[in-house]
């Protein structure tokens, strides 16, 4: 559409607003503060209940900061007079943490004195500010000129052709603060509110209707298409979640089902844990040659045997009746192992047995060595007695050759110092 056509189609509409409704009263000065929140209850809501929640937000809470910390149930519990009051609660409580994060307060007056440009890019950093609160921002709040236009409003845009589907997606209509001066901004925004809300409650309003009519004829048609194409479209979007949600859980029955063959295939299964499993070293199945080596350890035969018998039957009891062939060949290996790591034990005790025997052969030997006067006194005392001079002399060089022999003992046993 040309901007002439657009333009006198806006003048057209405005001047048909002046006949079906009448000016509300102007807004009361407040702080920029209560502007924004007054505008996030004013979308695409009555102007009188969006009084009336903000008195009750006002009377209820201590400070905005207390609406900012309560829950959007809550909230949209006080605001339940609203049309939607979901809606209207998030848009509230998320308008609130943006300006607490980004002020760190909530006296906002101080923007008013800056350059309208760097306020409004202040607003329009913040996530929780909708197009129709940031223009009515501008238009209230901070004296510039921009008409705030909710859904409600763009509907009556678009069915009467002021606005294409594309503009209306985008939530602009071009050129309309060039059709209507500063001076009547605020004026037609607060008209064209009045029949946009009214066709949101109640799509067979008879004044709003006329109202469209009145603009471009056959308009009040062209709204019982749209509305029956919104519907249509809401029919399509619950009908493909249903489908979705159908598939969801044929998909989770389906892995249900097959659950049980994948967790457990037949050639996986854990091998059962047994008494005898305690002392093995290893998880794997090892051959039968191991129970060869066993032999030629100093145990004895019968023992190793009862042990055997003993390690089978506690595997035998402990194994489950469902368990099948190689959980059992696993067992008697296992088995088998702990039998051998029992012998290395016993050899291992002789061992250490036999060393502590040899050291204290060697300490005694050494003790002996310590006095050899006084044992060789008491010899030649002995044979003096007992045998003739003759036969002295061999007993003597027997001791001789055993001191030798102990001392030589002794030498090894000793540590050399180094040179």
């Amino acid at each position: 559409m040309s901007a002439t056509n657009r333009s006198k189609l806006i003048a057209k509409l405005h001047v048909a607003l002046k006949k079906h409704y009448k000016v509300p009263p102007a807004s009361p000065s407040r702080p920029l503060l209560e502007h924004v929140l007054y505008a996030c209850l004013l979308e695409d809501c009555p102007s009188e209940l969006a009084d009336e929640g903000l008195a009750k937000l006002e009377q209820d809470y201590f400070d905005w900061n207390e609406v900012r910390v309560t829950t959007i149930t809550e909230l949209s519990g006080v605001l339940s007079s609203l049309p939607d009051a979901n809606k209207a609660a998030t848009r509230l409580k998320s308008t609130l943490q943006s300006i607490f994060e980004e002020f760190y307060s909530f006296d906002l007056d101080h923007l008013k004195k800056e350059n309208l440009g760097k306020a409004v890019a202040k607003f329009e950093k913040l996530p929780g500010i909708s197009p129709f609160v940031l223009s009515y921002i501008i238009q209230h709040g901070l004296g510039g000129h921009s008409i705030p236009i909710d859904y409600s409003a763009m509907v009556i845009m678009l069915v009467t052709g002021i606005a294409s589907q594309g503009e209306a997606s985008d939530g602009r209509v071009p050129g309309l603060e060039r059709a209507i001066p500063k001076s009547k901004g605020v004026e037609f925004a607060n008209l064209l509110h009045q029949p946009a809300v009214a066709l949101t409650i109640d799509a067979n309003d008879k004044t709003a209707r006329a109202l469209i009519d009145s603009v471009v004829k056959g308009s009040s048609s062209g709204l019982d298409e749209w509305l029956d194409s919104k519907e249509a479209a809401k029919k399509r979007v619950a009908q493909r979640k249903a489908e979705e949600r159908e598939v969801a859980k044929q998909e989770a029955a389906a892995i249900e089902e097959a659950a049980p063959v994948v967790a457990v295939p037949a050639g996986k299964k854990k091998p059962i844990r047994s008494a005898a499993k305690a002392t093995s070293t290893t998880n794997k199945p090892k051959s039968k040659k191991p129970a060869k080596a066993a032999e030629p350890i100093a145990s004895p035969k019968p023992a190793s045997k009862t042990t055997d018998a003993e390690v089978v039957n506690e595997s035998k009891t402990t194994k489950p009746k469902s368990a099948k062939k190689p959980v059992e060949a696993v067992e008697t290996v296992e088995a088998v192992d702990s039998v051998e790591t029992a012998d290395k034990k016993t050899t291992d005790k002789k061992t250490t047995a036999k060393k502590t025997a040899e050291k204290k052969a060697v300490k005694t030997v050494a003790e002996k060595t310590a006095s050899p006067k006084k044992s060789a006194k008491k010899s030649a005392k002995k044979s003096a007695t007992t045998k003739p001079t003759s036969e002295v002399a061999k007993p003597a060089a027997k001791s001789t050759s055993s001191a030798a022999s102990k001392k030589s003992t002794n030498r090894k046993l000793t540590k050399r110092k180094p040179r």
